[in-house]
């Protein structure tokens, strides 16, 4: 398993600048944000370290010619906005962008584009799965025609009050997942799988590996700190950014020893991205890159 991260944490850095610090801290892989040019909402949004709509003559050979240069390949590419919005504006511009991404991956001879399903977070997940249906299997079917695999984050996308009482993502537990795959049963269609959003719901990170090991396409590593004294206030009904906070792998709640060995039980060898979301290290360029070094330094060693 090749150890990478999540480019997202490095929006001031141009593509080359992204795989020039990989190289030098000793990554091998990047996953790699297409996000639609221009200004995002949400915090880790709208980063675009490959532009995906105005790709151009010898862009593939360039962006090729980049990765051999430093020595780092590109795990995936992500992009992960809400295609169930219930706005059909925000959805459809989300959707075609997504279908970009595909064919970017595409015409680069990448296997794997991450992003989220989706979900109207005023209603149930019965409510939403018609949408569901009727939005993911025309981009399944796209997927498979360009040969690409997708792979959905487990994220619930629900952390503050704006996206309470659903989440802005469906792909939440095992449940879901047998659900999903059932319906779409697409060999092109599986998960980006984020131990950390196990933990944030009082779930063993490790438990649903066996069982998904061949719908793993690619694996973030993330962790959560659970604030147990501010959880015995509020309770668990609170948004959860109120009780716990995203840190990076060693210093939160997961046991990463008991989690990799769990995933070395599986078939699964593909990379493993940090993904920094911890504020601990500080905003600043300097302390999201340090951030990176220091959750380099846990992980390689079940790793190498």
């Amino acid at each position: 398993m090749k150890l990478g991260f999540v480019s997202a944490i490095l929006p001031e850095f141009d593509l080359d600048q992204v795989l020039g610090f990989a190289a030098r801290e000793g990554f091998s892989a990047v996953e790699v944000m297409c996000w639609p040019s221009g200004k995002a909402e949400r915090r880790f949004a709208g980063v675009t370290h490959l532009d995906v709509c105005n790709p151009g003559a010898g862009w593939a050979d360039e962006v090729h010619g980049l990765c051999e240069r430093h020595g780092v390949e590109i795990s995936a590419l992500g992009y992960y906005p809400n295609p169930l919005d219930p706005d059909p504006e925000v959805s459809g511009a989300a959707v075609e962008h997504l279908r970009q991404v595909i064919r970017a991956a595409s015409v680069l001879g990448l296997k794997t584009v991450n992003t989220f399903v989706g979900r109207d977070w005023r209603r149930s997940v019965d409510e939403n799965w018609p949408r569901f249906l009727e939005t993911w299997r025309p981009l399944i079917r796209h997927a498979e025609d360009h040969g690409v695999r997708v792979g959905i984050e487990n994220c619930p996308m629900l952390f503050t009050g704006d996206e309470w009482p659903g989440g802005k993502n469906l792909a939440t537990s095992p449940v879901i997942w047998r659900r999903m795959f059932s319906d779409i049963p697409s060999d092109h269609f599986g998960l980006n799988y984020d131990p950390s959003h196990l933990v944030l719901q009082q779930m063993d990170p490790a438990g649903p590996l066996q069982e998904f090991q061949d719908r793993i396409f690619h694996l973030h590593a993330k962790d959560v700190k659970m604030k147990r004294d501010r959880l015995n206030e509020v309770g668990i009904f609170a948004a959860p950014l109120e009780w716990h906070a995203p840190r990076i792998p060693g210093f939160g709640e997961m046991d990463w020893g008991r989690f990799l060995g769990c995933v070395m039980e599986t078939r699964y060898r593909g990379p493993v991205c940090i993904e920094v979301e911890d504020d601990t290290f500080g905003r600043t360029l300097e302390g999201r890159q340090q951030a990176l070094r220091v959750a380099g330094r846990v992980l390689r060693p079940y790793l190498d």
